[in-house]
């Protein structure tokens, strides 16, 4: 597959590389193109960098991994994104009484406001760039989980087919609607890491999360 990545920061080079591994094809585009060529030769296999247009002009699938900030810049130096899949892993939230908070409700929906056409999907927001560059997929006898929201099914296969490339395990979490839960999440379980607190303790597993339904005569 073709994958433009709109970045040339640490989720870039972290997705971009095990993509490249995978054996797709990839283009690394951004407002430097010094700092895209340079990732791209950091990522190998063939990567090829260039400027943000280029990179989306040559994709099936466009990853933006870019400051939220940045996003509305990029987007317009994009061009047309009609009809591309666009994989948005970007957060919005700052420092907050120990904690974080959101800056932005609804990234991924601001983003598919603004690319008319564009199929956008929200994933790899969760985890941090080391994370997903990291060899470790399982966790206490369990594959790390990729929550994926988007409205598009076939971008909605691809991206869950991308995280099998990566062998993570892809959870389909609904419609674009549903993106902004993921973004509020996001902020809610990094405020723990930060804070010292491990957010895995907080979920029960898949065999122990249902309780026994309400009697509803009391």
């Amino acid at each position: 597959m073709r994958i433009g990545i709109i970045g040339a920061g640490a989720m870039a080079r972290a997705l971009g590389g095990g993509w490249a591994a995978a054996g797709h094809d990839i283009v690394v585009g951004a407002r430097s193109e010094q700092r895209a060529a340079e990732l791209a030769g950091a990522i190998g296999h063939g990567t090829r960098g260039g400027n943000i247009y280029g990179a989306a002009e040559f994709a099936d699938a466009v990853l933006t991994a870019v400051p939220v900030d940045a996003l509305t810049d990029v987007l317009a130096a994009a061009g047309d994104l009609a009809g591309r899949t666009v994989i948005d892993c970007t957060n919005a939230f700052r420092p907050d009484e120990g904690a974080f908070a959101l800056t932005e409700e609804a990234v991924a929906e601001r983003i598919s406001a603004t690319a008319p056409g564009a199929h956008v999907v929200k994933a790899f927001n969760l985890c941090a760039a080391e994370v997903w560059e990291s060899g470790q997929r399982v966790f206490e006898g369990r594959r790390l989980g990729v929550p994926i929201c988007g409205d598009d099914p076939r971008s909605v296969d691809l991206v869950c087919g991308l995280a099998e490339d990566l062998k993570l395990q892809p959870m389909r979490a609904g419609g674009l609607r549903h993106a902004r839960y993921l973004e509020a999440t996001s902020a809610f379980t990094v405020g723990l890491w930060f804070g010292g607190n491990d957010s895995r303790a907080i979920f029960p597993p898949l065999e122990a999360a249902f309780a026994v339904p309400d009697d509803e005569n009391g």
